[in-house]
């Protein structure tokens, strides 16, 4: 009988597991050496304190008497900051490699100054796109509702967050902002994207926005809505602008309905309606309803009648 509490061999693979971590770690151009890259379980921890601080009834479960809530709101957030101001740093000495100058070490403490200085206006932002959720969605029985149960919310109020520190120089803890919210909600949305107020993505799952995107105030999308790229980079020569401009403008007070792909530097002008499971790579004027051909019923018709009906909606 073979001896089934025997442990298996591991030394072979435990031996090619280590060479290729040396090959990824200490190849030709040295960009791999991860020994204080940024943590994506920190950062969560620090994301879950800011949540809590921007929100500390619906959110953070405080649930003290009113003349605590600022005590509650303030260790909570100088919690968060110091984590991320350690995860800035290890961003900085990750990149340090590769710069030609040093990084200095306050400017880490900076970044997060200004970025503390932003998060009263990211919450007037968070709220204008609760209230604009409200609106938009007849289902929502209450603000309260929404930000506590609606995907869409999740994801814009991680953004948000995102955005504000991408934009102040930190973009691999930006990044992994937004993958913790992509993988809270199935909504991609890159940190660079820049989002106007009273965004709503109702439902959500699906959803990608690219990095270069602009999104005008008062719009609103649908699940499976891509705000994507024409052509990967490596695959075809770019213009600087190709390069720099990858993705749509969406104008303000558009919708776009779900399954739509929308690709490129094109814009969406102001007022239009985009119809599902549309593919656009054009600029669409303001105020058009862009749409597939609808589908059509015959009560009794005939294959060829139905044929030359739809041949007809086609043209």
């Amino acid at each position: 009988m073979p001896q089934t509490d025997a442990p298996i061999e591991l030394a072979s693979t435990i031996d090619e597991l280590r060479a290729a971590r040396t090959a990824w770690r200490y190849d030709s151009d040295g960009r791999h050496n991860v020994a204080r890259f940024p943590s994506r379980t920190e950062i969560g921890r620090a994301i879950d304190d800011l949540v809590a601080a921007l929100f500390p009834g619906r959110l953070g479960g405080f649930a003290g008497p009113a003349d605590a809530e600022d005590a509650f709101v303030e260790a909570h957030l100088r919690r968060a900051l110091a984590v991320l101001q350690r995860q800035i740093e290890s961003e900085f000495d990750y990149w340090q490699g590769e710069a030609l100058l040093s990084f200095d070490v306050s400017q880490a403490k900076m970044i997060v100054g200004l970025f503390a200085a932003e998060l009263g206006p990211v919450r007037e932002l968070v709220d204008d796109d609760v209230r604009a959720a409200f609106l938009g969605d007849p289902a929502a029985r209450s603000a309260d509702e929404i930000l506590v149960c609606y995907p869409g919310i999740v994801a814009i109020l991680y953004h948000r967050i995102a955005h504000a520190l991408y934009g102040l120089g930190a973009p691999i803890v930006a990044r992994i902002i937004s993958e913790l919210a992509n993988n809270h909600t199935g909504i991609d949305i890159h940190p660079g994207a820049t989002i106007g107020r009273s965004f709503f993505i109702d439902h959500g799952t699906g959803v990608v926005i690219g990095e270069t995107a602009i999104i005008g105030d008062r719009v609103q999308i649908y699940q499976h809505v891509t705000l994507g790229a024409r052509s990967p980079l490596g695959v075809v020569d770019l213009s600087a602008r190709e390069r720099l401009a990858r993705h749509p403008i969406v104008e303000d007070d558009v919708v776009i309905y779900a399954g739509a792909t929308i690709l490129g530097r094109v814009t969406i002008g102001r007022g239009a309606t985009i119809g599902g499971n549309v593919w656009l790579l054009e600029d669409v004027p303001a105020g058009s309803v862009v749409a597939q051909p609808t589908a059509v019923i015959l009560k009794g018709a005939t294959a060829d009648q139905l044929h030359e009906a739809l041949r007809g909606r086609s043209t």
